[in-house]
């Protein structure tokens, strides 16, 4: 048998549900800016191209310069030092010149370096190439001088 409720008692109920709510809207989604256009070379002056480079050379050179001058006050001034090396050969004093040649005297220098480099390395005269141009150019140039 079910139960009754007693007298004047209300049965209680259940509050009522309230309805379902829709669910939220979805939020917009928020893209990045695009990108800006680009500036094409058409877009700028061949002049001023050229003028940005130079200012941009400058301010380089200008910015090494004084880096050069912080480390040179922090480690002193740097200083080159050129050194001659003088073969016992060419320091023994030669014989005077004879007027006949005069004109080779300028080149003597160059001559005995090429001699020297002959004896030195024999048949391979692919090693003096440099002192055969160096007493070619002389040759040249004295003779040159003199006619």
């Amino acid at each position: 048998m079910p139960r009754r409720s007693s007298g004047g008692r209300s049965a209680s109920r259940a509050a009522p549900r309230p309805a379902p709510r829709p669910a939220p809207a979805p939020q917009p989604v928020h893209h990045a800016p695009p990108p800006a256009p680009v500036q094409g070379g058409s877009g700028g002056s061949m002049l001023g191209g050229i003028g940005s480079t130079i200012a941009q050379g400058m301010a380089f050179g200008t910015g090494s310069a004084v880096a050069h001058r912080a480390v040179d006050a922090v480690m002193g001034p740097r200083t080159i030092q050129h050194e001659t090396v003088v073969s016992e050969a060419a320091a023994a004093p030669t014989a005077a010149p004879t007027a006949s040649s005069s004109g080779s005297d300028a080149c003597s220098i160059h001559y005995k370096a090429f001699q020297d480099c002959i004896s030195n390395y024999g048949n391979d005269i692919s090693k003096c190439q440099f002192y055969m141009d160096m007493l070619t150019e002389c040759r040249k140039n004295s003779g040159s001088l003199t006619a």
